[in-house]
């Protein structure tokens, strides 16, 4: 006798077991998060099948922990397929939503000395410093590679710290990364010994001591992506499918106000400014910027979030397309997104990050007659020294600044 979940998903017999009459709850609040049907039914067939062991080992509801799940995938006589594991993890996450069984205690971890020392160090960049979480994410490695390679016996004591055991760290370490990383690995060496001079941990500024990485400063020009490609690309998208008019309003976005990744993934519901027709960001170091809206970014939006946004509680303005339906959790989404939508539109730019259209809207402003100051304020640097290197891409203004070759003229 079949058991009916819903209009589109059955069971070929009524579930068993403890958690049997949370199935169709369970496949509700699948639905609730944008699983498909196929997923949907994957793992409430295996919900089901948790339950009815579970009933056959004699545990009840109440005892239900994440340990029983990693038993159930070794007692089962099928061999375990990628989602078991996931499925049963979101089957107690539904469990904990309604009060089923309680929120599971994480065991008494005792962090190593070393472990510590990261630990506070990233509260002091979220709390003091307000870096975003990919910047702290960044620089965590590094101290804590830093603080295992002079601590080797665990014991941590910043205070012995010297000018020696810093350039020694660099000096081994910098050999085996290219330029960018070894400056990341530099700024993040002298961040953290700031901090720890800053804690009273150490007395001399000892990241003062972390050798320069050769890098000349303007030495690059930046890779942008030219004004007839964002054209190609834009036009290649299908914004009548829902991904394509969110990428398009994304990368419309990109180009035409010169956002950095993180700051379209983060942009919310609620800093959209329709009636003064203004965006509030949010930059680097909880900076905050207001900026015009286009008409045709405000229609791309309102385009999206009338026709293709999931019906979600997120206030996200731009939501992921796959099962858990929610916001990007970083840049890296909308970095895939671009690489995507170049593949699909042949185009092969300088570089496939998402900068080069912060890069193309600032080179587009110069030659139409911008100054570095107004560029800066688009962009939302701080500093004019940001901006300066933008002054190489203006090769007439820089042709006017050059000196006729010796013994050109007879």
């Amino acid at each position: 006798m079949k058991f009916f979940i819903n209009d589109d998903l059955a069971l070929s017999r009524p579930p068993e077991g403890p958690v049997a009459r949370y199935i169709v709850p369970f496949a509700e609040w699948l639905g609730d998060r944008g699983y498909g049907l196929v997923s949907m039914r994957n793992q409430v067939l295996m919900a089901a099948g948790f339950s009815k062991w579970l009933g056959q080992k004699g545990i009840e509801l109440s005892d239900i922990s994440g340990d029983h799940t990693g038993r159930y995938l070794l007692d089962r006589a099928q061999r375990p397929k990628l989602g078991d594991a996931a499925a049963l993890r979101h089957l107690l996450a539904c469990l904990r939503s309604q009060n089923a069984i309680a929120e599971e205690i994480e065991a008494d971890r005792s962090p190593s000395p070393i472990e510590q020392h990261v630990e506070a160090y990233e509260r002091y960049l979220q709390d003091a410093r307000a870096l975003s979480c990919q910047t702290i994410i960044t620089y965590r490695p590094v101290v804590r590679d830093f603080l295992n390679f002079r601590f080797t016996d665990g014991v941590v004591s910043l205070a012995q710290l010297r000018a020696v055991d810093v350039t020694d760290f660099v000096q081994k370490r910098v050999s085996r990364l290219n330029m960018r990383r070894a400056k990341i690995m530099t700024t993040a060496l002298r961040s953290f010994l700031s901090y720890a001079r800053y804690r009273g941990d150490i007395i001399s500024d000892l990241s003062a001591a972390v050798p320069v990485v050769a890098n000349w400063s303007l030495s690059s020009i930046p890779r942008a992506i030219g004004r007839d490609e964002v054209a190609r690309l834009l036009a290649s998208i299908d914004r009548d499918s829902p991904v394509g008019c969110r990428d398009y309003a994304m990368i419309l976005m990109l180009a035409r106000l010169g956002l950095r990744s993180s700051e379209v993934v983060s942009l919310d519901l609620d800093d959209i400014d329709w009636a003064a027709g203004q965006i509030h960001v949010r930059g680097k170091a909880g900076q905050r910027n207001d900026l015009p809206l286009p008409a045709d970014v405000g229609e791309a939006i309102a385009d999206y979030l009338r026709k293709s946004r999931p019906r979600n509680s997120s206030r996200r303005v731009f939501l992921r397309d796959k099962a858990p339906i929610r916001g990007f959790t970083g840049p890296c989404g909308l970095g895939s997104v671009i690489r995507r939508s170049l593949k699909r539109a042949g185009i092969n730019p300088p570089t496939k990050g998402t900068h080069q259209f912060r890069h193309g809207l600032a080179s587009e402003m110069l030659r139409g007659g911008a100054s570095l100051g107004e560029i800066g304020e688009v962009l939302g640097h701080r500093h004019v020294q940001t901006t300066a290197i933008y002054a190489k891409v203006d090769l007439n203004a820089l042709r006017t600044l050059t000196l006729p070759w010796p013994g050109e003229a007879q």
